[in-house]
């Protein structure tokens, strides 16, 4: 069974634009809202994403922590396209910025869109207690913080946090 161990920061500065060695462009929808997820309806996201001239269909289950079961399959582009327009939510746009940052591999997304302003840093790693190096742009973690999910960004972006303050 496909396993992600991810960990998610907040982004501090740019400090990271100058280390990038490559930059997607994604535009990804979900199948189902975090509604029924978070009522227990549904036990994983089903996912729809482009990125670049590549598509995939992607489940990912719903356990709280960095630890997820996770099935991602290439599709034609044209298929992603017709199902992104049958898409729940919003559609979640962003720029991937690849940074190798002393032996790991951090994906670093820029979103776009009605998630502008947002910067999420994300680093998978083999195992939940596997060490790795901070890079100085490195901010708050926020792995288990459900609302930086892209799940729920679709449903409820970033641009709408302040007004619910």
């Amino acid at each position: 069974m496909p396993l992600e161990i991810e960990r998610k920061f907040l982004v501090s500065g740019d400090g990271w634009r100058a280390a990038a060695h490559a930059v997607l462009p994604m535009a990804q929808g979900y199948l189902n809202d975090s509604g029924a997820i978070d009522r227990g309806e549904q036990m994983a996201s089903v996912r729809v994403r482009i990125q670049g001239e590549q598509a995939f269909l992607n489940l990912k289950s719903r356990e709280p922590g960095h630890t997820r079961q996770e099935f991602d399959y290439p599709i034609p582009v044209a298929d992603a396209r017709a199902l992104l327009a049958l898409c729940v939510g919003g559609r979640v746009d962003k720029r991937r910025h690849l940074v190798e940052h002393q032996g790991h591999l951090w994906e670093v997304d820029e979103f776009l869109g009605d998630n502008a302003g947002l910067v999420v840093a994300e680093i998978e790693l083999d195992s939940a207690d596997e060490a790795f190096a901070r890079p100085a742009w490195l901010g708050q973690e926020v792995t288990d913080e459900v609302r930086y999910y892209n799940l729920a960004l679709a449903s409820h972006p970033y641009s709408t946090w302040q007004r619910d303050a």
